[in-house]
């Protein structure tokens, strides 16, 4: 029988509330007919500004406190200049990545527009493809300088008198990918990246840069924070899960991402070592979702349609953040709107996708001090994608261990000192079994009796999904309750947890 064992005195570290952060990308309708849509005919943008004001209330509601931008694979053929000054005089060029056309009418002023609008801080990737040093340099000094200089001047005459501050800049992106424009070496990179790194830092001292590594388990990212350890202040990875039409391949996914957070930290610390140097490199999980490039081709939009699975899938990728959150400071969920997106838009209105709403209830309820929890559950034997997650649970056990990563409830804890409560999120990943979990508390941490809040994301099938009204509609989405606590003793407080569900928990502890 499962069982989850929660000690508020047994803490990991704060959680770090940039974890919940967005990526917007020029690719399919992520900025074009999602963020900005300036020539909307039903009253749906802003005039002065384009950008489409019912997206912008919904993605407000998941408290978003960093957008990265432009890419992606879109930034390795990306001519920042392009998308600057009179619309009028923007070029229209090829885009490489996805194989379309950039008109350029949405570029870095329009985004620092929807960065203060969503009141988030902008994060930048720089094109290591074509883009020069020299484009690098201008690209910061025209967003950040108060100099008497070229481009901070050029930025002023395009009607932005005061600096960006853009505090976040990664050193490329995916450099390592053969589909990316200017892919590279290990070896190359890092003698590149380690020298854009000094001359960034001497133009802005203040901007913290992200290296481009790779999934975090392959020697890429060996090879590259052995050389930009001294120059660089976090390391990004990129995974993500696919569901290949499985229910369980796709909700025990994120385990890889848990053993390459795992595997970072050690690279990271070997790296740290052997330079000699006393600092931390926290990662940047700044492309992370559940994408299954069959089922949602890049080149065609990438828009999938989620189901419960997904949102299943996604909340144990969020569990993964919160127990990981002594090594993970930012996490970007790739993208925002429209592509592999919590959201879809339309001319006429939008709809949450069934992922929006585990999102929402992390970003909301999810801060704190994440908590270090036991979890006996029965684990998932079979197929695993990537294929080394069927190695992370002891093989032949019904009950997981502390160790197994491919339980079939998930779970992480939170706890908020100031309201004397622990958050408690958990994911039954199991298809078809209700489980009654017991939840005990440690030795130190006295619940306070009476009812206990129960946010709950469930549906009676898990290939249900939402979408527009004429098409049935929101099936998924949070179910707000409040439950009697049963009486407390040796054996815990039991809690029912419906198969295929994801529920986050209030408890209220004595001060």
């Amino acid at each position: 029988m499962p069982a989850i064992y929660i000690d508020k005195s047994r803490q990991i570290a704060p959680v770090d509330p940039r974890i919940y952060s967005g990526f917007t990308e020029h690719v399919g309708r992520c900025i074009y007919g999602g963020i900005y849509e300036p020539d909307n005919k039903h009253g749906l943008s802003d005039p002065n500004t384009g950008l489409r004001k019912d997206v912008l209330s919904v993605l407000k509601s998941l408290s978003v406190p960093i957008f990265r931008y432009p890419g992606g694979n879109f930034v390795s053929n990306y001519r920042w200049q392009d998308g600057i000054g009179p619309k009028e005089h923007r070029p229209r060029r090829p885009e490489l990545a996805w194989l379309t056309e950039e008109s350029n009418q949405f570029g870095t002023d329009e985004f620092m527009t929807f960065c203060r609008e969503m009141n988030a801080e902008p994060y930048i990737c720089l094109n290591m493809g074509t883009g020069t040093l020299k484009d690098a340099l201008a690209w910061l000094e025209y967003c950040n300088s108060s100099a008497n200089t070229y481009y901070a001047n050029l930025r002023r005459k395009n009607g932005h008198e005061e600096p960006y501050h853009v505090k976040y800049w990664s050193l490329g992106n995916e450099v390592w990918g053969p589909w990316q424009v200017g892919q590279m070496t290990a070896e190359d990179y890092s003698k590149k990246a380690y020298q854009w790194a000094k001359a960034l830092k001497l133009l802005d001292p203040s901007i913290k840069l992200i290296s481009c590594g790779e999934t975090g388990y392959a020697d890429w990212d060996r090879v590259v924070l052995k050389k930009l350890a001294p120059v660089v202040d976090f390391h990004s990875i990129h995974i993500y899960t696919v569901s290949q039409g499985d229910h369980a391949i796709n909700v025990m996914g994120p385990a890889a991402a848990e053993k390459a957070i795992e595997i970072t930290k050690s690279l990271t610390d070997l790296a740290l070592i052997e330079a000699g140097l006393d600092k931390e490199i926290p990662v940047c999980f700044d492309e992370w979702n559940v994408w299954d490039p069959v089922r949602a081709p890049g080149e065609k939009g990438a828009e999938e349609r989620y189901d419960l699975s997904d949102a299943l899938a996604v909340a144990s990728w969020l569990n993964v953040f919160v127990r990981k959150a002594d090594v993970v400071k930012i996490a970007c969920i790739a993208q925002s709107v429209n592509v592999i997106s919590p959201i879809i838009t339309s001319p006429t209105g939008l709809y949450k996708q069934t992922t929006f709403y585990p999102l929402h209830l992390f970003s909301t309820l999810m801060h704190g001090t994440s908590l270090s929890v036991h979890v006996e559950s029965p684990v998932y034997e079979g197929k695993t994608v990537p294929s080394f997650v069927k190695d992370l649970s002891p093989k032949g056990k019904e009950v997981g261990g502390s160790r197994d990563l491919r339980k079939w409830i998930d779970v992480s804890a939170v706890f908020l000192e100031p309201l004397s409560e622990i958050r408690v999120a958990i994911v039954n990943r199991h298809p078809t079994d209700d489980f009654e979990v017991p939840i005990l508390f440690g030795p130190r941490t006295e619940i306070v009796g009476g009812k206990v809040k129960v946010y709950e994301v469930y549906s009676d099938h898990l290939e249900d999904t939402n979408g527009f009204e004429a098409d049935g509609g929101e099936k998924v989405k949070t179910a707000k309750k409040e439950v009697d606590l049963v009486e407390e003793g040796k054996d815990g407080i039991k809690y029912e947890v419906k198969k295929h569900s994801f529920q986050v928990l209030v408890f209220q502890t004595k001060a």
